[in-house]
């Protein structure tokens, strides 16, 4: 498996996990587009996302 440059490993910083794998937040991991957030971000604003829970007026 090929080792990523310093360069790729700084852009991807916020994405990596203590085992310097690439993770994207829960709600994120499933989701077919390509607006994903990373693990660390605490609010998650997507408008493509729609929860089950949510009440149509």
């Amino acid at each position: 498996m090929p080792r990523a440059s310093q360069r790729r490993l700084l852009e991807w910083s916020f994405f990596l996990n203590n085992r310097n794998r690439i993770t994207y937040n829960r709600l994120c991991q499933r989701c077919s587009h390509n607006c994903k957030q990373s693990f660390r971000a605490i609010v998650i604003v997507c408008r493509r996302y729609q929860s089950n829970r949510t009440k149509e007026k």
